[in-house]
């Protein structure tokens, strides 16, 4: 009769075929599964992690020094030894009409350390066509500093006058700084950034390198698009800067999105947020009145800056999303280019749902990633079981990242409905409270909701395609 250690033997090591490791194999598998334990809190990557580097303890290796592990975490931190934006900002309070989120600020400024900032301005633009001459024309009138941060910036039609208007302000004297990721902008060729550093504009080029020691973490990426002029104005949103988006001349990969201009205190929270991606990619600090300059109240929008990045910042955005789910009184509208968040998303919109609140999900009809629809349709059976309403929107494809909580709270920036986004990628987005502004982003979620997803539309889906979503699926956390 075998003993448990024969048992053991037999099955983790005969079978599987671990009596194979040598030593050095061994020792890798028990280094990997050392640090999986010290440092990964999901029990299922945990597991993920620890089985591959035992039954391959060299490949496991490789793959775990690549997209394991957060060295982020620790240099963010050796940048941040003391928090030097702290400005004189009074806190605000939901108006009275939202009085009942204030649990929604409270949790925001435990969240953030930011407070909510009064007295700004916060314009919608649609699309390119009218986001692009707004943001031309602010670089245009630049007096001092330029700071400009995108996950694309093209040389084509549209990033062309960019790089035209920036090069020029460097060349009259305003300070220009322009971060463009390392992927997102042309891993290889980057014809953007080649441009600005030849016009002796200073440009980085976050998380890239070509030396193989040296190597990006590709899923880790700044999607962050931010515009700063003057410190005093801002734009932020979706919208990267490439010809796609200039709908009017018909591009041959159309894509609607929404940015947003932004005037009053809360440009100094947005100034910080690339003030602090600008330290980390270039080992610049930008301080002072060119950067922060004194702002005076621009409008009646209460508003907040939200980070979220795989650092020190660590899932703020989801976290302030699921304070927000959980203080929606009347209805939840979402509109997002991809959706797939974890199942604690999905769990609070179920059950938001199941207690009585519209939740309200607007998604393309085709999105420009097909095995993202793939996994979203293995995804959402259960907020359709729950009674959550989810809506097509039909071509060209929408980028579109909204949250409205109550027709009273707005979240506007650059955060998907996915992991990548919540976990991986660094974010920024915008709370904000404004009664026209919300309104206004209301009536154009509303527009958006042609046809509606139902769960018979899903069952109808033949077993091969079904199967090829729910295989999809599984890659959920780097989709």
């Amino acid at each position: 009769m075998l003993s448990v250690l024969d048992w053991v033997h037999l099955l983790f090591f005969e079978r599987v075929g671990l009596g194979a490791l040598t030593p050095v194999g061994l020792a890798i598998a028990v280094a990997i599964s050392l640090h999986v334990l010290h440092v990964k809190r999901d029990t299922a990557t945990a597991l993920g992690w620890m089985g591959l580097a035992w039954l391959a303890p060299f490949a496991g290796g490789v793959l775990y020094a690549l997209f394991g592990i957060n060295r982020i975490s620790r240099r963010a931190r050796q940048l941040r030894p003391h928090d030097h934006f702290q400005h004189e900002l009074t806190a605000a309070h939901p108006p009275a009409s939202a009085a009942h989120l204030a649990p929604l600020e409270r949790a925001g400024a435990r969240i953030t350390r930011r407070p909510l900032l009064e007295g700004n301005r916060i314009e919608l633009l649609s699309n390119g066509d009218e986001a692009y001459p707004r943001m031309l024309s602010a670089i245009a009138g630049a007096r001092s500093s330029i700071a400009l941060e995108s996950f694309i910036l093209r040389d084509d039609a549209a990033g062309g006058d960019f790089l035209d208007a920036l090069i020029a302000a460097q060349n009259r004297g305003v300070a220009v700084r322009v971060l463009i990721d390392g992927i997102g902008g042309g891993y290889f060729r980057a014809r953007a950034a080649r441009r600005l550093e030849a016009a002796g504009v200073p440009v980085a080029r976050f998380m890239h390198s070509a030396l193989p020691w040296r190597m990006p973490f590709i899923n880790l990426r700044t999607h962050r698009k931010i515009l700063i002029v003057d410190g005093r104005e801002g734009f932020t949103g979706g919208m990267n800067i490439s010809a796609d988006n200039l709908l009017q001349s018909h591009p041959r990969h159309p894509v609607r999105d929404l940015h947003f201009h932004l005037a009053g205190p809360v440009v100094t929270e947005l100034a910080e947020a690339f003030a602090t991606d600008w330290a980390f990619a270039y080992g610049e600090d930008l301080a002072g009145r060119l950067w922060f300059p004194e702002l005076a109240s621009a409008g009646t929008a209460v508003a907040r800056v939200i980070t979220s990045g795989p650092d020190a910042d660590n899932r703020k955005i989801e976290m302030l999303m699921l304070q927000a789910i959980a203080c929606a009184h009347r209805s939840i509208a979402i509109q997002t280019p991809y959706f797939l968040p974890d199942e604690r998303a999905v769990t609070a919109l179920a059950l938001a749902a199941m207690r009585g609140i519209a939740v309200d999900i607007v998604l393309p009809a085709r999105s420009n990633h097909p095995f993202m629809d793939w996994a979203l349709a293995a995804h959402v059976g259960p907020l359709l079981e729950c009674g959550c309403r989810i809506w097509h929107n039909p071509p060209p494809f929408d980028h579109t990242k909204l949250m409205i909580i109550d027709g009273e709270w707005a979240l506007i920036g650059s955060a998907n409905w996915d992991m990548r986004s919540l976990r991986l990628n660094f974010e920024v987005n915008v709370e904000v409270y404004d009664a026209a502004l919300v309104e206004g982003l209301t009536r154009r979620i509303v527009a958006c909701q042609k046809s509606r997803l139902t769960g018979h539309r899903l069952a109808a889906r033949s077993l091969p395609v079904r199967l090829r979503d729910a295989a999809t699926r599984l890659a959920l956390p780097y989709l």
